[in-house]
């Protein structure tokens, strides 16, 4: 790392004990007393990356001088401090890193130049598939079956984890990353080189704000910003608003921080925090513990935001000793933020642009669904709720939203929020007393017989990272089960039940507490360390109970403790989703449905046959305090994580290929050398125009990257599992699309593909399809087959959507798997922010209709030939704010209007100029050979 030009004269020295750190001050920079942490963070980062071109100090006195009213405009370059990742986002990352080595040869430079420039860290965590459950050796058969299935992708992480410097790998088995960075790698102060400076973080995972509970300031990005990130290229952003939050109160007992984040999700989402940052302030935040702020970081991409960060203070300190910090580094934490102004003062409230507030002691049982994180309902209405929604899902006229959208605090937000943040089309409703009802008899293999219907819970499991780092709510799950199980109570026999903890102290501390017989009896056996249920990888029902739901068309809900609930993502089967605490996951297992009312209806009888309900069975929380305190100890953690690098036999024994590039096996069908760089000059060629482009799909609302980006399951019939079946892939091998990323062949085949994609250029037609107008009659086809066609052709693609275009996870197939079918241009009302940004960074141009414009109030219906016009002018060093689009009907007819052009900073300009943002790394470091 070069050295400031340290124009404000902020370089200095720090002593803490015998230790000496150099540091860049922030009191040398007017203004910085006021500003928000967050905003603190960002500064320190301009003061030591100060290099008078990228980094420049008008840039500094820009941010210490922060119009807290503005909206922003002034461009900064941030670099992140190290970059996290998880397997799924990871490979492809690794897999881009071991190209480019090859390019950078190619074109005449050293290999070993492309090589991590900041730390970069991988949790392998998203690979475990629920397939064996309810036993008490599904842990190790799941985590056998991953190795099967992985093996190809395990030997390639091993060979990056030796081929480059500063990369490090956590083994399958482990945990789940945003819970192992909280309670082992996020450094909070972090040092290198010398220097002292605040830890930060980008991730490859959209929960990497997880850790803003810890002080540290982080966010999701997409795969391809990551891998610049760990060459050294800044995060080009401009200077945020800051949503200061205020917390007063103490959350009531009955209540979950699990409630708590579902009541600030559904309030920042009604207010509008797309590309801001949000930061937690006031004399609440002290009596908020390390774990319950994670929880609450954790959910950011849920209300939209950047980040939700919470400042260093003294529960910071303990909760890094607790989890087994050295002294030396807990003392450099206190000192640093000390030092520095970053220690949380109660008394003083820093410049915010927008304020909002939440007395704890309001929040009530909430869970969230049926398909989207901020539609909150009260635990009291959502017997109601479901039986209000439940027929729309019967009838398969879900709407684009699926709120309950009367009930309780659940109204989407306008429309016209910021970012197009509007909540997206009510569902038709239908108000009925009676509930639709379709009872289905099944049998099991092992002889037992019950009666399923609709609104059935097919899958209740405890998962991700959001509440498994949590051990009020954890141990607040199992002592709940603890009290059904002495009261006689059982889950019933439909339930996939599950538990996947973020990392192995969670097991710890259920062993030391004497709580894992409870949890195993309802079902709940420990299934691996990883995320699962949240993002598609729950396994397979039973296939009794999986054919009766499809043979009898049964709208069957999951309860699962995560922080997704998007259609199609939990499992191919089950149509409706609730997030809830970890406590009423359980609860909803022994219920067996959603159509139950906790107050009202009785869970089962007790021995004496008395009624059983959920306040019989809820855990006091001075008992579930009280476990926490014997239960949980420093040793855990410095016994987790000593060795975590290491891995157990199966990782070791992995025959690891060597050399500073990669041998690829032309044969593998999980890890292939994707095509980005082929042909690649050193010089780019000019941008052009893009003329007689056709539309690949229109899209409606609230289409998120879950809809583009290839996730789940490998359909036997889709165009890849044919890819797969072509190449001597049995079935049962198919493995997931996430598991499947480091092949790009695999994943444009699977490019919105998604089962619940809803493409308006077909009538009623859900799924991955298109009309193919290179055919006779235009006929329906596959989207990657018609795409393979249009690109045989010559013929350029566009993409049509609505608001929110590309919500929800960071995917970077979402985008890779976009160019990949050529599409040029992506044309809509507005866009999520990683999405946009992930688009531009493979070469693909977002632009947006004119301001209260949109497809059909301009006569589109996706059969037009498309031009665009202007965006030339990038050639000239100017970035356009519009550019002419044309559409032409099949009767000559034309459609013309003028659309906003989405790169938004300079540093974005020079990407698309490039083609993508991993040929201006490229080309930057092969220009400096």
């Amino acid at each position: 790392m070069s050295s400031s030009t340290n124009s404000f004269g902020a370089q200095g020295t720090l002593s803490v004990g015998d230790q000496s750190y150099e540091i860049y001050r922030l009191n040398t920079v007017e203004g910085s007393e006021t500003l928000p942490y967050s905003l603190k963070v960002l500064l320190e980062n301009l003061l030591r990356t100060e290099d008078g071109a990228n980094i420049t100090a008008d840039q500094i006195r820009a941010l210490g001088g922060w119009d807290e009213n503005a909206e922003p405009d002034t461009e900064i370059q941030f670099t992140p401090a190290r970059v996290i990742m998880q397997d799924f986002t990871g490979v492809p990352c690794v897999v881009d890193l071991a190209t480019m080595r090859e390019a950078v040869a190619e074109l005449g430079g050293d290999a070993k130049k492309i090589n991590p420039l900041a730390p970069a860290e991988m949790v392998i965590d998203h690979s475990v598939i629920i397939d064996v459950f309810g036993r008490p050796d599904a842990f190790e058969k799941n985590v056998e079956i991953e190795y099967g299935r992985n093996k190809e992708r395990y030997q390639f992480l091993r060979w990056g984890q030796t081929a480059f410097d500063d990369f490090k790998v956590v083994p399958p088995g482990t945990g789940i990353v945003h819970q192992v960075n909280i309670e082992h790698l996020a450094r909070t102060v972090m040092v290198r080189d010398g220097k002292a400076y605040p830890d930060s973080c980008v991730g490859t995972d959209s929960h990497t704000t997880m850790v803003n509970g810890l002080g540290v300031l982080g966010w999701g990005v997409g795969g391809i910003e990551a891998e610049a990130a760990m060459l050294g290229q800044p995060v080009s952003m401009l200077i945020p608003r800051v949503v200061g939050f205020k917390l007063t109160g103490e959350i009531p007992s009955g209540a979950t921080a699990t409630d708590v984040v579902l009541t600030i999700t559904q309030m920042l989402r009604e207010h509008g925090v797309v590309g801001k940052f949000v930061e937690f302030y006031g004399d609440g935040v002290t009596s908020v513990p390390l774990a319950n702020r994670a929880t609450i970081g954790n959910m950011s991409p849920e209300f939209g935001s950047t980040c939700a960060i919470f400042p260093i203070d003294d529960v910071t300190l303990d909760y890094l000793r607790l989890t087994g910090r050295p002294d030396d580094q807990v003392a450099l934490v206190e000192a640093y933020a000390k030092e520095q102004g970053l220690w949380h003062d109660p008394s003083v409230e820093p410049r915010f642009s927008e304020k909002l507030e939440l007395d704890l002691s309001t929040v009530v049982p909430s869970i969230a669904g049926p398909k989207r994180p901020q539609d909150r309902i009260e635990l009291s209405a959502a017997k109601e709720s479901f039986r209000k929604v439940l027929p729309t899902y019967v009838a398969h006229e879900e709407g684009d939203a699926g709120a309950a959208s009367s009930f309780p605090a659940s109204d989407p937000t306008p429309e016209g929020s910021p970012d197009g943040q509007n909540g997206g089309d009510k569902p038709a409703e239908v108000d009925s007393p009676e509930r639709a009802t379709k009872k289905v008899p099944v049998t099991l293999a092992d002889g037992r017989s019950f009666e399923i219907d609709h609104g059935i819970v097919a899958i209740s499991s405890i998962t991700s990272c959001t509440n498994t780092s949590n051990p009020s709510v954890m141990l607040a799950a199992a002592l709940l089960a603890k009290n059904a199980v002495e009261k006689g109570l059982e889950s019933k026999p439909w339930v996939k039940t599950s538990m996947a903890p973020g990392s192995k102290v969670v097991t710890d501390y259920y062993e030391k507490a004497g709580l894992w017989p409870y949890l195993e009896k309802l079902g709940f056996h420990l299934v691996g360390y990883g995320c699962t249920t949240c993002i598609g990888n729950s396994g397979p029902l039973l296939d009794e109970i999986s054919k009766a739901i499809q043979d009898n068309d049964l709208a069957v809900t999951s309860v699962l403790s995560g922080n997704r609930n998007f259609e199609g993502r939990i499992n191919p089967d089950v149509k409706m989703n609730y997030l809830a605490s970890p406590p009423l996951v359980i609860a909803y297992a022994l219920a067996g449905t959603m159509d139950f009312d906790f107050e009202s209806d009785a869970l089962g009888q007790d021995k004496d046959g008395n009624d059983v309900f959920l306040k019989d069975i809820w855990p006091a929380p001075a008992d579930v305090e009280a476990t926490i305190a014997s239960s949980i100890n420093q040793e855990m953690f410095a016994k987790d994580y000593a060795d975590v690098f290491a891995g157990d036999e199966r990782w070791q024994s992995l025959p690891t290929p060597e050399g500073d590039t990669f041998d690829w096996d032309g044969e593998s069908t999980y890890v292939r050398k994707p095509p980005y760089f082929e042909g690649m000059q050193e010089q780019p060629a000019p941008v052009e125009d893009i003329s007689g482009a056709r539309v690949l799909a229109k899209l409606g609302d609230s289409v998120t990257t879950d809809h583009i980006s290839p996730a789940g399951a490998i359909k036997a019939d889709s165009p890849a599992g044919k890819y797969l079946a072509e190449h001597g892939v049995e079935r049962k091998d198919f493995n997931s699309y996430g598991s499947r990323r480091g092949n790009h062949e695999i994943m444009v085949r699977g490019t919105f593909a998604n089962i619940r994609l809803r493409n308006q250029l077909l009538d009623d037609v859900e799924g991955g399809f298109t009309r193919d107008f290179t055919q006779e009659g235009a006929p329906q086809a596959a989207i990657y087959d018609a795409s393979a066609n249009y690109q045989a052709a010559g013929t350029p693609l566009v993409v049509l959507g609505g608001k929110e275009y590309g919500s929800g996870s960071s995917r970077d197939w979402a985008a890779k798997g976009t160019r990949l079918l050529g599409v040029k241009a992506v044309i809509t009302e507005s866009f999520e922010r990683i999405h946009r940004s992930n688009l531009i960074g493979m070469g693909v141009l977002p632009l947006q209709f004119p301001q209260g414009q949109n497809a059909e109030s301009l006569g589109l219906d996706g059969t037009e030939t498309f031009d665009i016009s202007g965006i030339t002018a990038l050639n000239e060093g100017t970035t356009p704010k519009t550019v002419h689009v044309t559409a032409t009907k099949d009767g000559g007819e034309k459609v013309e209007f003028d659309a906003v052009v989405r790169i938004d900073t300079p540093g974005e300009a020079d990407y698309f100029r490039n083609d993508g943002i991993l040929q201006y790394v490229l080309r930057s470091l092969v220009s400096k050979k």
